[in-house]
């Protein structure tokens, strides 16, 4: 194989690469959404309290299991020798006294080590444990839709983005077609005015500077516009230090959806998350309340508990009668109950959550009137968009036509300047209107499935 064959081997093969990674580098809409719902920092911590959430219900799960306990010490004590009677005597035939000298130092010190300890289990809390059980899982469905709210928040900032973006970029294309045209005017009468030609006139020559500066002032604007939605498109896509080309090449408007209002409606009732979540927050708010009201009985349980002692220089006890702080041994299997009873404290806790339940129930209330009536106000202003496209392409398309015309005229020295800059004017006010209808419609599409509860 030939050198020259190689090197038209390698180019071919860079050429496809590097078509490649610019194909790579054209960001569809359907990409930038996927991008920021898997870094947005926001969605993060939505998760974050899903995983609290379900850690309450492990600990109101956990809290039927069995409960450890054990303190254990090490210290000093007085130390010991001898019996039980005065003097260290270990018997006695009368008129004994026992020992007073708990306090004295007479035998010195010991070593004191303890332990008490005790494994009980919950046998009945009366509902107590079963309804905080509840209440944290339906806990876990409310934060598990706050993530779908944020992430449907998310999708609709890159939605807005993306399309402002495509509507800035597509005006700054506009208006540099029209400064283009208004310029070569420009020239076309400082020519005439130079050679003493034609129809033209000074003041041609300052109406077609005074569009120019106009021009210039809506293209500075646009500009900026396009930056900073690029901006927040990169942002939001977490590519902020990269060249971001959009698969997009102009705004178009997307298909108008086929349903119906009352079909969007439906959609909502069945899978908006607020219903979800008042669903769950409602069920939730029940078993506090319940709850609440189980504080005021007992808990029954049982269990072993114990406790033992050691002191070396200690002479031991052994009388049954009495009890050895400093070496003994003891331990038991028990039953018992635990009553904590606050009686002007715990009706106020009932009547708090009761409120909070009332309250969530009116939210719900809210909500099934409150949600139809969003699908219905983004349905009946898409609907009024879409509308409002036609007629501005139309009219668009009309003043575009008359620009034309009025410049051919201009330059055959059958129009004035005015006339064109009426007619640049009329086309630019009614394409960049056409824009603003086409991302305004793109923006409310996906409004209308965000607010029906299917757009992601």
């Amino acid at each position: 194989m030939g050198t020259n064959t190689c090197r038209i081997i390698g180019f071919s093969i860079l050429l496809l690469c590097s078509g490649s990674v610019q194909a790579q580098q054209k960001l569809s809409l359907e990409q930038a959404i996927e991008m920021a719902l898997n870094r947005d920092p926001r969605i993060e911590e939505k998760e974050a309290f899903v995983r609290q959430a379900r850690g309450l219900l492990q600990e109101a799960e956990g809290s039927e299991g069995f409960r450890y306990s054990v303190d254990s010490f090490l210290a000093l004590s007085t130390g010991l020798d001898g019996g039980f009677y005065e003097g260290g005597a270990t018997t006695c035939s009368s008129g004994c006294r026992p020992r007073d000298d708990l306090y004295d130092f007479n035998d010195g010190l010991s070593l004191w080590a303890g332990l008490t300890f005790s494994i009980v289990k919950p046998l009945a809390t009366f509902g107590r444990l079963e309804n905080y059980q509840e209440a944290a899982q339906n806990n876990i469905t409310v934060k598990q839709q706050d993530v779908a709210l944020q992430r449907d928040e998310v999708a609709l900032q890159v939605v807005k983005a993306y399309y402002g973006y495509l509507t800035a970029r597509d005006s700054r294309l506009l208006l540099e077609d029209t400064r283009n045209r208004l310029e070569a005017a420009l020239n076309l009468v400082n020519e005439w005015l130079e050679e003493g030609s034609g129809n033209a006139r000074q003041s041609d020559k300052y109406a077609l500077e005074s569009g120019l500066g106009l021009i210039d002032n809506f293209l500075a604007e646009a500009s900026g516009l396009e930056k900073i939605a690029m901006a927040g498109l990169k942002f939001l896509t977490g590519h902020q230090d990269e060249v971001i080309e959009l698969a997009d090449r102009r705004i178009m408007p997307v298909p108008l959806p086929d349903e119906s209002l009352q079909d969007w409606i439906d959609l909502a009732l069945l899978n908006r998350a607020e219903f979800k979540q008042v669903e769950a927050g409602l069920a939730a708010r029940r078993a506090l309340v319940e709850a609440k009201r189980a504080d005021a009985k007992p808990i029954v349980f049982a269990g072993v508990a114990g406790s033992l002692a050691y002191s070396p220089d200690r002479e031991r006890l052994d009388n049954p009668f009495i009890y050895d702080p400093f070496n003994h041994v003891a331990a038991s299997p028990l039953v018992g109950m635990r009553w904590l009873w606050e009686q002007g404290a715990q009706p106020g806790r009932v009547a708090q959550a009761q409120a909070e339940l009332d309250a969530l129930v009116q939210k719900a209330s809210f909500a099934r009137e409150g949600i139809p009536f969003q699908v219905r106000e983004q349905y009946f202003s898409m609907q009024a968009k879409y509308q409002a496209i036609g007629s501005m392409r139309e009219s668009s398309r009309a003043a575009r036509r008359w620009m034309i015309a009025s410049y051919s005229d201009f330059e055959a020295g059958l129009e004035d300047a005015d006339k064109i800059i009426n007619a640049l004017q009329v086309y630019v006010l009614t394409y960049a209107e056409y824009l603003r209808a086409v991302n305004d419609f793109n923006n409310l599409v996906s409004k209308l499935r965000s607010v029906s509860g299917v757009f992601q």
